[in-house]
């Protein structure tokens, strides 16, 4: 039966994954005035690849209030990932958090210490479920089973929406959260990049009563990575019995194969001693899926009322985990923006640039680290060209011993403007991502430098945005080239600081004071990230670096009981 009354609504999102739900939640939240209608051609719950998270997923669910029913979901607690990557078979870990350090204590946990740290793997028939209810009980309009048909278009406007149901929706904002179809961008003839050396499949099942590989506190675990020739596999426990296996090859191998998907899947799984061991005892539920799994970045995020989140606007590969985050990250900031647009105090179109070149450098930067990932594997010795083209475009000559200072170019300060971070992987953290690849020297540069000085030269003023509470704050900065220096939080204090002082250990005494009545530990902590922001300053050319041998040096102990990765204090 055809409806004929049209919704009439502020904000329509079209899809309801985690991008969706995110944007429609803190819509909400934030102003709760405003009128959020989901369309959802699904009918949750329903599988969904993508389980693995970076631990920022978590801060946005906290953000959006369910973390709690999230954590009582029982997922595993992502501490890290387990990797074997290239012509070397060695296993190496990478972890979010010393699991030496992380709690024996029983689930459901808070969000607080430790756990703030980690990430969840999620089943996403029920995540997504708890995402998409959390919208509808903060007031969004919820309808699923219900699919987008039509885009009538006004130029660069979309007129109204035409659904499956017969009804038509007319809105002061779209949003195109509908993943990989990517329904209103291709409506709205916007193209999307993908670079041909990240054009692969995925093929992927689900298995009950496999092995886990580690068991870390309770509920605590790593997701398993092993590379092959011609691709790799992912292991990622779901719950206590169900297991997400999944096998990602190049197009091209898979074309060249003459083998199906399936015949791939299991080929592979077969080859991998260690993803094979743990399956021993189990057994795979249905059939395999398989989907074409590139990366790509759209030409553009924003029209004259229309905005792109999630895959829709962009899709890194998944070797990095970072799909989830995207789509949080994106949905969570586009909330904040058409709720400053609807509050009218800031310049729309200011907004509109800001929310358009920060998510487009965002998954750029992904899909920049992945091709890395790609080339430091033996296996795909065809990316290291177009590495070298990727490190010229910034101006540098790549070889593995410049690898760090090209991933920095840019800067890491995207997903939060006073925090410096990729993604959710700290700098430090890169650094021994990149060091695992490569070898050689990760010393920090406080480490192997004593003397600091700012290089503000050929710089302009301008001003990015701070998401805080609601708020998007305009924040001032430094532009110089492509890389923005910004004049506050941690940033902030660093620039004040080393326009009194060149020399590292007073930097290192008046970063403490900052904080000076709190434990010796939280000191520590706080001074870590300001040192995490001197090496971004540092590679990025905003400082500096010279050695005096007379003067003393900073060095970096262990991780300590706190969970922290590592704590910096102490001279030598």
């Amino acid at each position: 039966m055809v409806q004929e009354k049209p919704w009439e609504v502020s904000v329509c999102i079209a899809g309801g994954g985690p991008a969706g739900a995110t944007c429609g939640a803190l819509l909400r939240k934030y102003n709760p005035e405003v009128s959020v209608l989901i369309v959802e051609k699904a009918v949750f719950p329903r599988d969904h690849v993508g389980e693995s998270q970076l631990p920022g997923c978590a801060h946005v669910c906290h953000e959006m209030g369910c973390w709690d029913e999230i954590e009582a979901a029982g997922f595993p607690i992502k501490i890290g990932a387990s990797y074997t990557w290239g012509a070397n078979k060695e296993v190496w870990d990478f972890d979010f958090v010393d699991p030496n350090a992380f709690p024996d204590m029983p689930r459901p946990g808070k969000f607080e210490g430790v756990r703030r740290q980690t990430a969840f793997q999620v089943d996403r028939a029920k995540y997504d479920e708890i995402l998409l209810n959390r919208a509808a009980k903060l007031g969004c309009e919820v309808v699923q089973g219900v699919q987008v048909t039509e885009v009538e278009r006004d130029g660069d406007r979309i007129a109204s929406l035409g659904l499956s149901d017969g009804r038509r929706v007319h809105a002061k904002h779209f949003v195109d959260a509908t993943g990989a179809p990517a329904v209103l961008r291709r409506a709205m003839g916007v193209e999307s990049f993908a670079p041909k050396e990240l054009r692969n499949i995925a093929v992927w099942g689900y298995w009950e009563n496999a092995d886990w590989a580690v068991n870390i506190g309770v509920g605590g675990t790593r997701v398993q990575v092993r590379s092959l020739p011609y691709g790799w596999l992912w292991f990622i426990p779901l719950g206590p019995t169900r297991t997400s296996i999944g096998l990602i090859v190049p197009t091209e191998h898979y074309k060249a194969s003459g083998k199906r998907p399936e015949e791939l899947y299991h080929q592979a799984i077969r080859e991998e001693p260690t993803i094979s061991s743990l399956i021993t005892n189990a057994r795979m539920q249905g059939e395999t899926h398989s989907i074409k799994d590139w990366s790509h970045l759209a030409d553009r995020l924003v029209g004259e009322n229309w905005w792109l989140i999630g895959e829709s606007a962009g899709f890194a590969d998944p070797i990095l985990a970072a799909g989830m985050l995207v789509a949080h990250n994106s949905g969570r900031d586009l909330a904040y923006t058409l709720n400053e647009m609807e509050r009218g105090e800031l310049d729309s179109g200011w907004l509109r640039t800001r929310f358009n070149e920060r998510h487009r450098r965002n998954i750029w930067q992904y899909i920049r680290f992945a091709q890395f990932w790609y080339a430091a594997n033996g296996c795909f010795t065809d990316l290291q060209e177009q590495c070298a083209r990727i490190a010229g475009e910034g101006g540098l000559k790549l070889d593995p011993k410049q690898a760090w200072r090209w991933l920095s170019q840019g800067g890491f300060a995207i997903d939060e403007v006073i925090r410096p971070s990729l993604g959710s992987y700290d700098v430090f953290a890169a650094r021994d991502i990149l060091g695992a690849f490569l070898g050689g020297d990760r010393t920090p540069v406080f480490q192997k430098y004593n003397v600091f000085s700012l290089n503000l030269h050929g710089a302009e003023p301008d001003v990015v945005g701070d998401l805080k509470e609601g708020r998007i704050i305009p924040t001032r900065c430094l532009r110089k080239g492509k890389s923005t220096l910004p004049l506050a939080g941690y940033y902030g204090n660093m620039v004040r600081i080393l326009q009194e002082t060149h020399d590292i250990t007073t930097v290192e005494h008046m970063i403490r004071s900052i904080v000076p009545n709190v434990s010796r530990a939280q000191q520590d902590a706080v001074l870590q990230t300001h040192m995490a922001v001197l090496e971004v300053m540092v590679q990025d050319g905003w400082v500096l670096t010279k050695t005096d041998k007379k003067r003393p040096f900073l060095r970096m102990r262990a991780a300590q009981a706190d969970g922290s990765r590592a704590i910096i204090g102490g001279r030598s």
